[in-house]
């Protein structure tokens, strides 16, 4: 006998449209309470397939440390309270199994058994997140665990109470998840070793992330680069050039896919990744069901194409949205931009828009500008170094993406630039941005307005640079190189084929150079932007290497990893 179909409750009275929500958490739930608020008649019914329908999901890795102690901190919301505050039917452990479109209903189950039932909407939104990859090959009694939801956390730390004294664990994969679970199994003194299959690092361009590496490697954690896990067994994870890592605890994290299912099954529109289909305000190819979350395609700011963001803060400022839509009072969504930000094992790395690699990739002419300030000004104690890197469009100057590393700051410099991105605002314009300044918090000339001040230079054709990677050629093709650093800076290190001849020397010396192009670099590349703009003024066909020695240095580092990944991915062939 089919389910019976019923009201989404069995009150009698006056008929209430009926909004259905597939999945809580960011999504779910911000569009849940938005739209109590703005509607108190609708009745509204969250379906959860775990346990627990409103926690902060970003905060479960540092429960496996202990950094976030009680692990009931995370739970942020039960049904009981929501009942009682917000009137809504909040249902846990109840999978929605199929939809049907024309009937408009959602036919559940409970996932502790017990009989199917149809439940009949007027709006339903889908925000059922993702789901973690995993390795194709898992024995039965691997111990194998992803992380996406509080039952997730709850089976991870029933494993770690179980551990021996000397544990072993193996994350798979350097994403977000893999790296913030890696640092807190670490934190928590299990020996821990990350596998990548290449040397990519939450999504940075290779300069960004080969220090990130370096530090995580420093500081104990394990990084095996340029290997797969091809089979995780009952005690170790076997590479794809055969390594054998003992291994007490597995985490798979391998990215996520769109748990999209239920809308293929009721054929809704799918994207190329996977995602729903959504227009600018989260409606779906059915007018009458929405989408939110990791599930949905988000509208890429700089190209409007469509890309998967798997980040809580889109899905709850969206799910705030559809709630608008629903009630009533809709509004576009703005394009989404990826801005994210991550703690690595005591350093700081975000991003925002696209990277270098992406701009390239999609046939961009661009302007990339790399710098190394302080994070305050230098003569007051305690200032740190970080490093920001800034893509622009060449034609347009508009800011394509921006990343950052390394620690105080780091949030602050990050955030102004992809609001800069959000209001339009071109990279030469960040030079006129009035930022606070105290010398404990920044500099007279903050981070972010150097930035703007190179842009500016480089759009005005004042100065020309050459990137870290184009430096070989650049040398080869017998462009002289010059050093113009400080004698006291060149203990930190030296650029192959550059001739040391400091900037207080060049005005007596630059006849050397006569009719030969010419590369200048320092430290970060404001000596030799000085350098640059002397000898250009004499005459010379120069270039200033952008970034400096720093930049060339990362650069150079990312390339040592790189031919370490291919030796490891070779290592089997052979």
């Amino acid at each position: 006998m089919p389910p019976a179909t019923l009201r989404a409750t069995d009150q009698p009275g006056a008929r209430h449209p009926v909004t259905v929500i597939i999945g809580g958490v960011a999504g779910g739930m911000s569009a849940a309470t938005r739209l109590r608020r703005l509607d108190e008649e609708r009745e509204i019914v969250v379906l959860e397939r775990s346990g627990a329908v409103s926690f902060a999901n970003c905060g479960l890795p540092y429960h496996v440390s202990g950094v976030i102690a009680d692990r009931d901190e995370l739970a942020l919301q039960d049904p009981a309270r929501l009942a009682a505050r917000f009137r809504i039917d909040a249902r846990v452990e109840t999978e929605a199994i199929a939809i049907d479109p024309v009937a408009k209903t959602v036919t559940v189950r409970p996932a502790r058994g017990g009989a199917e039932e149809r439940i009949s909407y007027d709006e339903l939104v889908l925000s059922p997140g993702a789901t973690p990859r995993r390795p194709e090959r898992v024995a039965a009694d691997a111990p194998l665990h992803t992380l996406r939801t509080l039952d997730d956390l709850d089976a991870i730390m029933l494993t770690v109470a179980g551990l021996p004294a000397r544990a072993r664990a193996v994350v798979i994969g350097a994403g977000y998840v893999g790296i913030e679970l890696a640092d807190n199994l670490h934190r928590r003194g299990i020996a821990t070793t990350i596998v990548q299959p290449g040397t990519g690092l939450l999504g940075l361009d290779a300069e960004m992330a080969a220090p990130l590496i370096d530090h995580v490697r420093a500081v104990g954690v394990a990084v095996e680069l340029g290997r797969r896990a091809v089979r995780v067994e009952r005690d170790r994870v076997v590479l794809s050039d055969d390594t054998v890592l003992p291994a007490d605890l597995v985490i798979a994290a391998m990215g996520v896919v769109p748990e999209s299912g239920l809308a293929r099954a009721a054929g809704l529109e799918l994207g190329p990744g996977g995602g729903i289909v959504v227009d600018e305000f989260h409606r779906t190819s059915d007018p009458s069901i929405f989408a939110v979350g990791d599930v949905a395609e988000k509208h890429d700011l700089v190209d409007g194409s469509p890309r998967l963001i798997a980040l809580a803060g889109l899905a709850n400022r969206h799910g705030r949205a559809v709630a608008d839509t629903i009630a009533g009072t809709p509004a576009p969504a703005a394009p989404a931009l990826g801005t994210a930000i991550i703690d690595v094992v005591g350093r700081t790395a975000a991003k925002t828009g696209w990277t270098e690699d992406v701009a390239r990739a999609r046939g961009r002419d661009i302007r990339v500008i790399h710098t190394h300030p302080l994070s305050h000004a230098g003569y007051f104690p305690g200032a740190q170094p970080m490093s920001l890197k800034l893509v622009v469009d060449a034609a347009t100057d508009r800011i394509l993406g921006a990343q950052a590393v390394g620690s105080d700051g780091v949030d602050t410099r990050l955030d102004i630039i992809a609001t800069a991105m959000a209001a339009g605002l071109t990279a030469s314009s960040l030079a006129d941005l009035e930022l606070a300044y105290a010398p404990q918090y920044g500099a007279a000339k903050d981070p972010v307005n150097l930035l703007g001040y190179i842009d500016r230079n480089l759009a005005s054709g004042e100065d020309r640079v050459l990137q870290w990677h184009e430096l070989d050629a650049a040398i080869a093709a017998g462009a002289v190189f010059l050093d113009v650093r400080a004698e006291g800076q060149l203990a930190e290190g030296t650029i192959p084929g550059a001739t040391w001849i400091p900037v207080e020397q060049l005005r007596e010396r630059h006849h050397e150079f006569a009719g030969r192009p010419i590369v200048v670099h320092c430290r970060v590349g404001q000596g030799a932007h000085t350098a640059a703009r002397l000898l250009a003024r004499l005459g010379h066909d120069v270039r200033n290497l952008d970034g400096g020695y720093l930049t060339w240095r990362d650069g150079e580092r990312a390339r040592a990893l790189e031919r370490e990944a291919d030796a490891a991915a070779s290592a089997r062939a052979a």
